[in-house]
Order: C-alpha cells, then structure tokens, then sequence
C-alpha cells in the first residue's frame, strides 16, 4: 500500500504558491486545483468535512466553537475526537485493510481520537494557574522521544503575539521523525505558518510574501523525505485568507438592543448566556446567534440585517443550504460581507472588559480574536512587562498577561465566508496526476478528499 501525507498548508492560495518554489516542485508531476471548501470556511468545521466525508450537518462541527446549550456555556477549541460524529478517514482505511496505522501530527479534535499516533498542543496547566508548553502525545513514550529531538512544543510561537515559524518547523520536524519511526499508511500534519501574518497584514503585502517563502523553505526537508520513501502528498487549504476592512460587534449591537446580559465579578462585566435573549458566538466571518425564545428571532433577524457589512441572516430552514443545519448552530447564522468580520466583544466601555480581554485566553472568550496575534501597539513598554511577565513565570509566580489589545482594526487578514474570488480560494495539490482520476475541472468539493486519499492507497471500492 502506498502510504499519503496528508497536509493542511493553512491559508495556501495560488498567490502564497508562487513564493514557495518546494511546494510547486512536489506537483510537477501531479496535479493542482482548487478546494471547495464549506461555510463556515475555519479550521475545525473544514478538517472535520475532509475527515468525514460530510457537512456540518452530519458531523456537527459547526465552527471552531459553539454554545453548548445542555451546559449553558460557551466552548472554543475544543479538542475530544468525540464531539465530530461519523467515521474518519482513517477508520474506513482500516475497516478495509487489515493493520492499516494513521498518525495525526495536529490536526484538530485530535484527543481521543483512534489514530496510532497522537500529537497535539497540551498545555500544562499548573496547580498554581500558571500555564507551561506541552503537547498530548500518543503513545506516550513518544512524548521524551520528541521532546528529546525538538525540546517543548513551542506553544507561544503556535498562536499569541509571538505566533512564528518556530512552531511549524516543530511541526515539520515532528512529522518526519513520526514517518522514520513509525511509518504509517496515513500521515496527517497541520502547518499553520500562513495564518499569522495574513491576519496581522493581510493577504496582499510583502509579509505574506514573506511567510509564504518562509514556510516553504520549513517544508522542503519533509516533501524531501516523502519524495524518497515513495509516499503520495496531498497538501490542501482548509481556506484563504482575505483582507479585513471592517469590523462588527454584534454583540455590542444585541446589548443595545436590549437583548444580550452581562454579570460583573471584580468589576468587571461577563457575558451572561443564562439570561440573555440573544447573543453571538463570533467565528471569524460567521457568528452563531443563539435565541432563549424563537418568537424573537424576526426581531433579532432585522436589528442584524440592518449592520453594516452583514450580508447573510439565515435561519434553520437557510443553513441547510449550506449543509449548516445541525442542533448546534446557532437560531440564526450570519454571515459578513468580503472584508467584513465579526468581534466577540460585548462591553461598552473598555474600563469593564473582563481581564482575559487583554490576554491570550482561547478558552475563556466567547468568542474568536485575532487581536491575539499583536502586542498593544498603545503600550510602548508591552513586549518589555512581557518579558517580565515570563521571569516571573520561569520562578514559578503567577502574573496575567495584559499585552493584546482592544483594538479590530489592527487585523488586516480574515476568513470564514466562501470564497469570493480565485485570490481567497484555498488550493489542493496532489503529488501523482494518477490521484486525480476522475476529479472534474472545477473545485474539488472538500467531502471529496477522503476518497481521493482511499482512492490512492487501493481502497476506495469499485
């Protein structure tokens, strides 16, 4: 059985393609076309779809987050296996090929997944608060082994202010030392490199340019490894990024209306989805709008239509055309126009946003925020209470980071929407013009991949 690399080559477009000369080498002979991806177009409700075969619907990812009603709470990133119904790609391989081995190098809703291999970001969470960089890995002695090779998994370069090529290159690393040890039939890694600086610059200036060629120079060792041993490398998008002009708070827009309730806890003001009438969990260019009572939802429907750059309200009968209509999408999704995104925030004065606000906290807001990727460029002494910041954290005291800022207009980059022209398409390459069999000329939908995949190794029936 020939073995496949799968890859996740975030945010690659045609425009990132042409500064990554590697990459493009590893499709000479192969094949390249664009991705059909789906709405929304973030990562966990796209992985989930190429992991499945299915939509939203089916697998009920319904974005990076949503409100978990039957908790009352408001979850991101989650990571069990469990919360993606349907049976992954590499069961089906397995169901068909006795002894078939999957390892999955950080994609996501990776914990308690059946995959062979295992690695993803874990922090430690100290007894004390204090956080530490760490990675969940599987089997366990592989954790020393990595460590060892690579040292910690650079967590504060995966995401945060100081996001980098570091962490893709641990990533790379990673993957490569997993395909000398264990050499599975299916090798899936998620290479986030592009997500940084399209966010903070946009998709259009010399810092994309940059990142692009940075990345590609990270890969090559890897398609190099993958060239030798004779392994099919499908590299593919989850979405492309487009410039962000306009930020939307539409949650500070249902507060107005009277519809969305805070609590304050140490002076400071918490959202309050227990007795709010409606509120929004932001997701890039999609937000879910959830309703205590559906008799509000025309009302709820035409205060949001009304906000400038909103271009979709849809209701549940509307998701299903976009196969969106799962139990935990929200009463209303809607969808921002090009350049158009949605905040999380839902204070109305700066002085009572909750502390997290300010901080790298993925998990505590209710919401996405790319502010996270910059230092508060309002605060000239930011990066050097950072750096104090992280000599108290190395003698074991506690601090809270204060360094990102409160400020949408600073992110330049975003996604979420379907794409609007070639320049935001993400891509997929196939390194064997042979995986292309049967593929038409338009975009390959991404409930396709999967069979492209089984397709190569034999095991695809008929």
């Amino acid at each position: 059985m020939r073995p496949v690399l799968l890859l996740d080559v975030v945010g690659l477009t045609a425009k990132a393609l042409a500064h990554m000369p590697r990459l493009r080498a590893c499709v000479q002979n192969g094949w390249q076309g664009e991705l059909g991806t789906i709405l929304p177009a973030v990562t966990c409700s796209v992985q989930s779809t190429i992991l499945t075969g299915t939509m939203p619907a089916q697998h009920g990812s319904v974005g990076n987050g949503w409100y978990f009603r039957e908790l009352g709470e408001i979850f991101l990133w989650r990571q069990h296996n469990k919360l993606v119904a349907g049976e992954k790609l590499w069961e089906t391989a397995r169901g068909r090929h006795d002894g078939y081995t999957a390892a999955n190098v950080c994609w996501w809703y990776a914990m308690g997944a059946s995959t062979d291999v295992t690695v993803t970001p874990r922090p430690v969470y100290h007894a004390d608060g204090r956080k530490s960089p760490d990675a969940y890995v599987r089997p366990p002695a592989l954790h020393d082994v990595l460590t060892e090779q690579l040292g910690d998994f650079p967590l504060f370069q995966y995401w945060g202010p100081t996001a980098s090529i570091a962490s893709t290159r641990w990533i790379v690393e990673a993957t490569r030392s997993i395909l000398r040890s264990h050499e599975p039939n299916l090798t899936m890694a998620y290479l986030p490199h592009l997500d940084y600086d399209l966010q903070r610059f946009g998709p259009d200036g010399p810092e994309a340019d940059a990142a692009a060629a940075e990345l590609d120079a990270a890969l090559a060792p890897l398609l190099d490894d993958a060239a030798e041993r004779g392994i099919a490398v499908v590299a593919l998008a989850e979405y492309g990024i487009a410039p962000a002009t306009l930020p939307i708070d539409l949650n500070r827009t249902l507060r107005r209306n009277g519809l969305l309730e805070v609590y304050v806890q140490d002076g400071r003001e918490l959202l309050d989805p227990w007795t709010s009438k409606a509120f929004a969990v932001a997701d890039h260019q999609v937000a879910h709008v959830y309703l205590d009572d559906l008799s509000r939802l025309e009302r709820v429907r035409s205060i949001i239509a009304e906000l400038p750059g909103v271009d979709e309200v849809l209701d549940r009968g509307q998701q299903a055309r976009y196969g969106l209509d799962h139990s935990r999408s929200g009463d209303l999704v809607v969808v921002a126009q090009p350049g158009a995104w949605f905040t999380y925030y839902y204070w109305l004065s700066d002085q009572r946003a909750p502390d997290f606000a300010r901080g790298v906290e993925i998990h505590k807001k209710p919401g996405y925020d790319p502010a996270e990727l910059f230092f508060n460029p309002a605060d000239p002494l930011v990066k050097l209470k950072a750096a104090g910041n992280l000599a108290k954290k190395k003698v074991g005291l506690r601090y809270t980071m204060n360094a990102v800022p409160l400020d949408a207009h600073l992110v330049k980059g975003t996604h979420g929407r379907l794409p609007d022209s070639s320049a935001d398409t993400p891509l997929l390459l196939l390194s064997d013009a042979a995986l292309a069999e049967g593929l038409g000329a338009g975009p390959v939908p991404a409930t396709g991949i999967r069979d492209i995949v089984l397709r190569a190794q034999g095991l695809l029936p008929g």
